[in-house]
């Protein structure tokens, strides 16, 4: 069996450098990197040493990504299962104290300090993303630890599919792959999340089958829904819609691009018994809603949970006049004194670019925001502080009114 928690050699940073890493960050990146010892393997632990050879803890390394080394452990030099099964123990009974455990995210990566790794729960099935090389080889080992604790607790779990699909793996020089870790098992998973029921495909889903981040925010909207006209832009699976659906709203209209999402959407309507006032519409939202203010649609509540409009630094500029645009837009069907919600998926749209958005976005159509409430991701993707790319998710409530 191959030794997982072998240090395989060192690596010494640049004077000056790692102060993101001092700093509580976990990730080390290439041109930090002063010297490494010639038997360094790709995806094995190292000991990470400061300029003057100072210990600063283990991580992974992997010299085909930028991000060199993914710290595991500061301060101790000992990684062994005892260490691992602490972590992920940590992360789960995290989870039971924090949110509603039916569905969720049970390891969210650098949050939980198990770099590249993400484990969601949905009812009896667990989905993993791994998308680091280093912690791929622990994969396995994690997996069964999750399952042993969520056994301690009466839970077990019927099956482990896996959805390491995502691009960024090839930045690891890693191949993309999804299959099932163990033995196969039916894939649709039905969820409740909020009182809503879904129906969750964890092959064809995107991500891990279902976004996760949004449940309280979701459920933060319903109080505002009840007997209201309501716009669900970006729909997906339908999931703020049925969530004015369920709260009582009396008309709910979803748009997404995509025709299996809106077919997942339909079907997620009709098993809550809500196809007779949520409907879904296959649309490019950017074109759709200037249709509808020219026909005059007017709604009680518009909510805009977009894609990340950009996934790089150097792509904001493009992205916050997507956030503008669509901000814009979704603005002028809002009825006077009605509701936006409006949120960013990307964590290089910081809040306060959101915010100045936003703004520009008001002022440019005549409106006027009063803020009902800023919310960030779900407490099971939490976040933590200096390793910014844990904190994504910025959502905006807002009541908008006329300038008068």
């Amino acid at each position: 069996m191959e030794d997982l928690f072998s240090v395989c050699g060192k690596i010494r940073l640049r004077k000056g450098e790692g102060r993101t890493l001092k700093a509580g960050g976990a990730w080390i990146y290439d041109n930090e990197i002063e010297w490494m010892s010639d038997e360094i393997i790709d995806g094995h632990l190292v000991e990470v040493l400061d300029f003057d050879d100072y210990f600063m803890g283990i991580g992974f390394i992997n010299r085909k990504s930028k991000i060199t080394v993914r710290m595991l452990s500061r301060h101790t030099d000992i990684v062994d299962e005892a260490f691992i099964e602490e972590r992920v123990r940590a992360a789960v009974e995290y989870r039971f104290d924090t949110v509603d455990t039916s569905a969720c995210r049970l390891i969210f990566g650098e949050a939980d300090f198990l770099p590249g790794l993400v484990i969601d729960k949905y009812s009896d099935v667990l989905v993993v993303e791994s998308l680091a090389l280093g912690i791929d080889r622990f994969k396995s080992l994690i997996v069964e630890k999750v399952k042993e604790i969520l056994r301690e607790k009466g839970i077990d779990i019927r099956g482990v599919y896996e959805r390491s699909d995502a691009k960024v793996r090839t930045l690891e020089g890693m191949e993309r792959v999804k299959g099932f870790i163990g033995d196969e098992f039916d894939t649709n998973v039905e969820i409740v999340e909020n009182g809503v029921h879904y129906m969750i495909d964890v092959v064809n889903g995107q991500k891990t089958g279902f976004f996760l981040d949004q449940k309280y925010n979701r459920l933060a909207m319903q109080k505002l829904c009840k007997d209201k006209r309501v716009l669900d832009c970006f729909t997906h699976m339908g999931t703020f819609a049925l969530n004015a659906g369920i709260a009582g709203a009396k008309e709910v209209t979803g748009l997404d691009i995509s025709e299996y999402a809106v077919e997942q959407a339909r079907a997620n309507a009709k098993l809550n018994g809500l196809e007779d006032t949520v409907h879904f519409k296959c649309a490019n939202v950017l074109d759709e809603l200037p249709k509808l203010n020219e026909a005059g649609e007017k709604y009680d509540v518009v909510i805009l949970d977009p894609p990340a409009f950009t996934k790089s630094r150097e792509a904001t500029k493009n992205a916050i006049k997507g956030y503008r645009e669509i901000n814009m837009k979704g603005l002028k069907l809002v009825k006077d004194g009605g509701y936006l919600a409006s949120c960013s998926c990307s964590h290089f749209m910081t809040q306060e670019l959101l915010t100045k958005t936003i703004k520009e976005a008001a002022k440019a159509v005549h409106k006027r925001l009063r803020q009902v409430e800023f919310r960030t991701q779900s407490p099971d993707h939490p976040i933590l502080w200096e390793a910014q790319e844990s904190y994504y998710l910025k959502f905006y409530i807002f009541q908008v009114v006329d300038e008068k």
